[in-house]
């Protein structure tokens, strides 16, 4: 699999430093640049990658480094990327050596830890019997027409800028993108998120299992160069024993789902509604965003909305980090306005057991700083902090003042951290939900509801539950959208249930 390196510096790397990295596999090996010269490749002799080298990105939110790595950094930091290929054994030396020698002279950090080297690390290997990657996606390590695969090897898999470029390329090319990785990997939400629906597939490489889906447990075989379900005699999908484990350290999580619409005019400013659950949820705005992890950039609703109108019509995609919670928002001009689909997911982490950092691969407590002892959380709010209560105030606020469509709230089990395991997860218990109310039911059997506002702008919240009983949460939600799910786009973010084929 391709392997890793991560260096974090106070400066940037210059012109100087990069070219003393690449000279870790001596004067012999060449240096190509690729996707628009955003990525250096060091090559062997006969121009096959061998390490492929990220633009250095500025992250300002050091909560973000915690979270993905789990170092801890004083302030903003330069974060650069190698991706090695396990294709030639030196190339993740190779990897490492440089990252070393950018450590060395800017005095940063190389991820992940041990010995820091910056020996200069001769190719031995007879790479004329290696075969070329012949991708042309940095991020690609195999393409056929059906599918682009992406092998990682990280304890947490965020969707980074390479996944994201790789995403992009997928859909150009009406291919799956199919991520590989071994069974202890997570991945963050967002990333889940991105891989929601078939044919993208998290695959996991188990050498005692073989190969399983790890959102459904179905194991997979390789066939006609896309991976899908390796089918028993009577045509029915296998589930693998490991995916039936029950989540180490489970703790109640807050999947709130919304849309609003705005009028387009000059003065929209994105991202209201989204603060706004942030404040209500967590007592704190957003800590960061981007559109990638890490969501290195202050949190700005000046800044998101100047991103959002340069790349109008095409959609933007953005992840947003807090204390103790995570969201995702799809920015969307339509016929009818700006609309902003927003999915959070906030973990009560009062319930949270002893875990460890996101970069050992060990616990449950790598999520955010929201499990210390002096940060603002659900935690640090109460134990109501996302209760149903909760839940109604944040609906009445985005109704009133956000322009506010339709919202699912539901709760389920799941990490402290917010990652994603290769292990069976209940479907979510909807709690609340908020639709138009020309869209309302009434009659027997249909549950409570309040209305908000009056006229055209009205809407319908119904009271479905309060978490405890999933059956007739799920039997209240059936009757009211005639579909088990909601209806507008409310029901679509990774609080939908994981099964698939």
């Amino acid at each position: 699999m391709t392997r890793d390196v991560i260096v974090l510096t106070p400066t940037p790397p210059d012109r100087a430093t990069l070219l003393a990295g690449l000279f870790a596999g001596g004067p012999d090996l060449r240096v190509d640049t690729a996707a628009e010269s955003a990525v250096t490749q060091l090559c062997a002799p006969d121009g096959r990658p061998l390490v492929a080298i990220e633009a250095s990105a500025l992250v300002r939110v050091p909560a973000e480094v915690r979270r993905l790595l789990g170092v801890d950094t004083e302030g903003p930091v330069w974060w650069t990327e190698a991706r090695a290929s396990t294709a030639v054994p030196e190339a993740y030396a190779l990897a490492r050596s440089f990252a070393g020698r950018l450590a060395t002279v800017l005095g940063g950090t190389v991820w992940p830890g041990g010995t820091v080297t910056t020996d200069v690390v001769p190719l031995r290997t007879d790479i004329t019997a290696v075969p070329v990657p012949d991708t042309g996606i940095p991020a690609v390590d195999v393409l056929t027409p059906r599918a682009l695969v992406v092998m990682q090897d990280r304890p947490v898999v965020p969707l980074s800028t390479w996944l994201a470029d790789a995403l992009r390329h997928a859909a150009d090319g009406d291919r799956a993108l199919q991520l590989v990785t071994p069974p202890a990997s997570r991945l963050t939400l967002p990333l889940r998120t991105a891989l929601r629906g078939l044919p993208h597939r998290w695959v996991v490489r188990d050498e005692r299992q073989g190969l399983y889906d790890g959102l459904s447990g179905v194991r997979l075989r390789w066939s006609g160069g896309i991976f899908g379900p390796d089918l028993d005699e009577r045509g029915a999908a296998i589930l693998v024993e490991p995916f039936r484990e029950p989540v180490a350290g489970a703790v109640r999580q807050l999947v709130l789902q919304a849309r609003t619409r705005h009028h387009p005019d000059a003065e929209l400013l994105l991202g209201g509604a989204l603060e706004a659950v942030f404040r209500r949820l967590t007592g704190a705005a957003p800590r960061g965003w981007g559109t990638a992890e890490p969501a290195g950039n202050p949190w700005s609703r000046r800044q998101l909305t100047e991103l959002a109108r340069a790349r109008a019509p095409r959609p933007t995609l953005l992840t947003v980090v807090g204390a103790g919670a995570l969201a995702t928002v799809r920015v969307l001009r339509t016929r009818e306005g700006v609309e902003e689909d927003v999915t959070v997911v906030v973990g009560d982490t009062s319930t949270a057991g002893e875990g460890s950092r996101a970069g050992d691969g060990r616990g449950a407590g790598a999520g955010s700083d929201a499990v210390g002892p002096d940060a603002v959380g659900p935690d640090a709010m109460g134990p109501d902090a996302v209760g149903p209560d909760a839940v109604e105030g944040v609906a009445r606020e985005l109704h009133a003042r956000h322009g506010l469509v339709s919202l699912l709230a539901s709760y389920r089990s799941g990490r402290a951290d917010l990652t994603v395991p290769a292990r069976f997860e209940a479907p979510p218990v909807p709690v609340r939900l908020l639709v138009p109310e020309d869209s309302a039911r009434g009659g027997a059997g249909i549950p409570a509801s309040v209305r908000l506002g009056a006229g055209t702008g009205a809407a319908r919240l119904y009271r479905l539950g309060d978490g405890s009983d999933a059956v007739a949460a799920w039997r209240a939600l059936e009757r009211l959208t005639g579909e088990g799910g909601a209806g507008g786009g409310a029901g679509s973010g990774p609080g939908a249930g994981r099964s698939r084929g």
